[in-house]
């Protein structure tokens, strides 16, 4: 079994400060001396897990876009693929739970800080390759607009995660799509 994933799903279920190394084991099924044995310090293990949890989210996302030529099916599946499936989505409430204690901790902090601006680069190669390509044309500068999609995408997204009761991933995915629309000067209609 894998610690990291293990970790991981443990920080799902019980919270990224509330996890506990038994809770930890039992999901990786081992003994807490076998989890010490590979991580003297739990604190290494969970931030190795969310770490792990970030790059993954983020490369898939990179994964989902690289075949795309056009910059407007470009934007819309970066969009899409920002937001989770439904209130199960495990790598999205990993993020979630990493969001909530990041302002108790320094480390996990640094870590969303990290992907909220890698995530906004990506939006604005997007941005300005559309605006280059003649596709785009920007309301405002592309770093304001991309920040705002990824925090559009987090909102909604914390939305989903809770079960609101109005807001599913199709309604977040139009709702986002609304504000790039405004931002793009394109009608973004997805294929």
């Amino acid at each position: 079994m894998d610690l990291i994933d293990a970790a991981r799903r443990a920080m799902i279920q019980h919270g990224a400060e509330g996890v506990h190394l038994n809770q930890i084991a039992e999901e990786a099924g081992l003994t807490s001396g076998a989890v010490l044995y590979h991580y003297p310090d739990l604190r290494d293990l969970l931030i190795e897990a969310h770490h792990a949890g970030m790059e993954r989210f983020y490369e898939q996302r990179i994964k989902k876009v690289s075949g795309i030529a056009d910059p407007a099916q470009k934007l819309i599946t970066t969009i899409r693929s920002g937001l989770p499936e439904g209130p199960e989505d495990a790598g999205v409430r990993l993020l979630c739970e990493l969001g909530g204690a990041a302002g108790r901790n320094r480390v996990y902090g640094t870590l969303l800080t990290t992907l909220f601006d890698r995530q906004v680069s990506m939006y604005q190669t997007i941005l300005e390759t559309g605006a280059a390509q003649g596709i785009f044309t920007l309301a405002q500068n592309s770093e304001t607009i991309a920040r705002t999609l990824v925090a559009l995408e987090d909102a909604y997204g914390y939305r989903i995660i809770a079960r609101h009761h109005s807001i599913g991933p199709d309604q977040a995915v139009e709702l986002i799509l609304d504000y790039a629309r405004l931002a793009t000067g394109h009608e973004l209609r997805p294929e």
